[in-house]
């Protein structure tokens, strides 16, 4: 037996732990977790050992030289001090991999060339020539470590990543790697639950990597028996007798665990990523072994006669709003269908996004897929049709079917098909549910309110997950058609900047309107339904009037004025992309003629060059905006005088202005009315869907003195 040294296994961020129990269960002594992986004292065998069974480690590492230095000369020295012709001839190729924390050398390039150069100057002056350098696939390769001035030199035995397991189609796009899926079926316990005889099942297998590396834990296979390629081979210092040994007694335990593989089978609807998986599992040993389907999520199932077992998925992941609109109720399409069809089963979801399952996690874990920081998280699938998520939000829900029955009468005398049922109505869950009743069905628009820092943010967090999953479900709507977003305090423009490009619009009803929506790629929708009485009256007093919109958003008012016999109407607007939005709807009610205006201009600097006249004026003008495409910028408490004064020029003497705003603090400068005649009808105009929330908005009729 060759004598014992030590050696250092790298491991992904977060999986030191694991690998260093995973290591002490090989029989490997001394695993002691250090900074970005294990350190552990074994014989030469030991550490192919690790090479070839590790499910985790990245590279294993032998070092060779450990010295200080404080520059590039100093580097140089130090590893001049190893015999190199022990480990490589001039006749092989040989690379050098620098990483440093703080190092004194800071180029990794530069630190690179200068060790290469002290081991290609010996082997020359040792043997008159000096080996070449290979990047790819090298005879040797060197690992050079640099902490501040503390360098430590060894030799890869890996020679490449150990994720690379080998089974992989070259060239297929991997989101998950080998390594951290094995950490995610080791985290859930897969070994114990196969061998107890559990099924296995990925309902978004991709190109099969969970599924696969499940495979090779149920059937006891080393996951390096594929690779053909490893950083010793080439090694002077190879011990072929004993890696033929390792390699021996794994083909055997491979043989023997294949007689008792358990169930397994992936589901994706992408149809191309099954075939991959297919592909892909057919490399690695197990074709005809694994099953994988072509299945929406909604219908992944069990496997016949298993009443237990597995369930581990890595979901996608999203940062823009647009994403976060699809991942939302992908999320709780998983948890429902988990509840649903796989009680008893245990799962671990990889999640990278922050949504929710609908699922309580009894344990979850810090990971990191490449830079992303996810939670790994277990779940216990409840055997009750009602697990305890469900039950934590049942006044959530008990306040949601309040609401629906108070609303339902108003709702269907009036004829209304958007409303909000629930806004922060209990203080626990802080959030703003809206109905959208498109010609497609009904959707769900939940905001969260952005909590105050008092609130611990688990328990919000827990909150939020029960209530994401019980909302669908108490108002009848399939979670596919929830749209989540996080309402912060938003400053000028920003709540009508483009967050996402998912470009779907709903057609929904108002009175005689039809109008478009888009509930994902902007904060607000393109309807605020809280200003729904303002545009009926609209509607119903602009019969052979003329009608100016300031600050006109998606037009939804001039909609109402036009299909209520507006003789003219003008639209003003500082954005582009609502202007187009006000075109669409137009068109949409048959109304896009040459009576209906739309005018890109800052409404500030096109009322003080105004000179038409018109009846009836609509200006509800944002709270802040400091627009690059305006001069200066609007702070409505502070400008809303000079506002209002400008409109009113344009007011015929009979005509009438309505004034909105939606700041909070706004109070109207009470020397205004001097000027003109001001009636409040903020009670009047906030609905009863919105009386839950008095300041909801501001709302003035104001006239010319001596008119009404």
């Amino acid at each position: 037996m060759s004598k014992k040294r030590t050696y250092f296994a790298t491991a992904p961020r977060g999986l030191e732990e694991l690998l260093a129990s995973e290591l002490a269960a090989m029989g490997l002594e001394g695993c002691e977790v250090r900074r970005g992986g294990v350190r552990f004292v074994a014989s030469l065998t030991g550490a192919y050992r690790a090479c070839l069974w590790s499910r985790l480690a990245n590279r294993v590492l032998m070092p060779i030289v450990e010295f200080s230095a404080s520059n590039d000369t100093a580097l140089y020295d130090g590893a001049s001090q190893v015999h190199w012709s022990d480990h490589l001839g001039p006749e092989q190729t040989m690379a050098v991999d620098f990483t440093g924390i703080r190092a004194a050398v800071e180029h990794s390039r530069f630190a690179e060339q200068r060790v290469k150069d002290a081991v290609v100057d010996q082997l020359r002056e040792q043997y008159g020539q000096r080996p070449s350098v290979d990047t790819h696939q090298p005879d040797v390769r060197i690992n050079v470590h640099m902490f501040r001035e503390q360098v430590t030199v060894a030799m890869d035995l890996s020679g490449d990543s150990l994720h690379r397991r080998g089974y992989r189609i070259t060239g297929s796009v991997a989101p998950l790697k080998e390594n951290l899926a094995a950490a995610m079926l080791m985290r859930a316990d897969w070994p114990e639950i196969a061998g107890e005889g559990g099924g296995f099942v990925d309902p978004m297998c991709g190109s099969g990597t969970l599924v696969i590396e499940a495979a090779l834990m149920a059937s006891d296979s080393a996951p390096g028996l594929l690779r053909t390629y490893y950083g010793f081979q080439n090694w002077r210092g190879h011990d072929d007798e004993a890696w033929k040994q390792l390699v021996d007694e794994a083909l055997e335990r491979q043989e023997a665990g294949m007689q008792s593989l358990p169930i397994l089978v992936g589901y994706d609807r992408d149809g191309s990523a099954i075939r991959l998986a297919l592909d892909n599992a057919a490399h690695a040993g197990f074709g005809g072994k694994i099953h994988f389907e072509r299945r929406e999520l909604s219908q992944a199932r069990p496997p016949k006669n298993c009443a237990r077992g597995l369930v581990a998925t890595n979901p996608p992941y999203g940062e823009r709003l647009a994403e976060q609109h699809e991942l939302v109720p992908l999320y709780l399409r998983l948890g429902q269908s988990l509840r649903q069809h796989f009680p008893g089963w245990r799962s671990v979801i990889l999640n990278g996004s922050g949504c929710q399952v609908g699922l309580k996690p009894d344990k979850s874990w810090q990971m990191f897929n490449g830079p992303i920081e996810c939670r790994l998280e277990r779940f216990e699938i409840s055997d009750s049709p009602q697990d305890e998520q469900r039950l934590q939000a049942e006044d959530l829900v008990n306040r949601l079917h309040k609401n629906q029955r108070q609303l339902k009468r108003w709702l269907t005398r009036e004829d209304i098909t958007c409303y909000r049922i629930y806004d922060a109505d209990i203080p626990e869950y802080a959030l703003a549910v809206d109905v959208y009743g498109a010609e497609d069905g009904d959707w769900l628009h939940i905001q969260e309110y952005q909590p105050p820092s008092s609130i611990d943010p688990v328990k919000a967090q827990t909150r939020l997950r029960a209530a994401l999953s019980a909302v669908p479900d108490a108002l009848e709507v399939s979670p596919e058609r929830l749209v989540f977003k996080v309402r912060q305090r938003q400053r000028g423009d920003e709540q009508y900047r483009r967050q996402g490009e998912h470009g779907r619009e709903l057609v929904v009803r108002e009175g005689r309107s039809r109008l478009l929506v888009n509930l994902t790629d902007y904060l607000d929708t393109g309807l605020f339904l809280d200003h729904r009485p303002v545009r009926q009256w609209i509607g119903e007093h602009s019969a052979n009037r003329k009608v100016l919109n300031l600050f006109c958003y998606t037009g939804a008012a001039t909609v109402h004025a036009a299909l209520g016999g507006a003789r003219a109407t003008t639209s003003v607007d500082l954005s582009k992309t609502y202007l187009g939005w006000l075109r669409r709807n137009l068109a949409l009610n048959e109304c896009d003629d040459s009576t209906h205006q739309t005018i890109h201009a800052d409404c500030r600097a096109w009322l003080s060059d105004c000179r038409e006249r018109f009846d009836l004026i609509f200006l509800d003008p944002p709270s802040f905006s400091n627009s690059k495409r305006m001069d200066g910028e609007l702070d409505i408490q502070r400008d809303h005088a000079g506002l209002i004064h400008q409109a009113m020029r344009c007011l015929v003497p009979d005509g009438t202005l309505i004034f909105s705003t939606n700041l909070r603090s706004f109070r109207l400068d009470t020397e205004l009315a001097e000027a003109v005649a001001i009636e409040d009808r903020t009670a009047w105009s906030i609905p009863k869907d919105f009386q839950r929330n008095k300041r909801i908005h501001q709302c003035w009729f104001i006239r010319h003195i001596g008119k009404s």
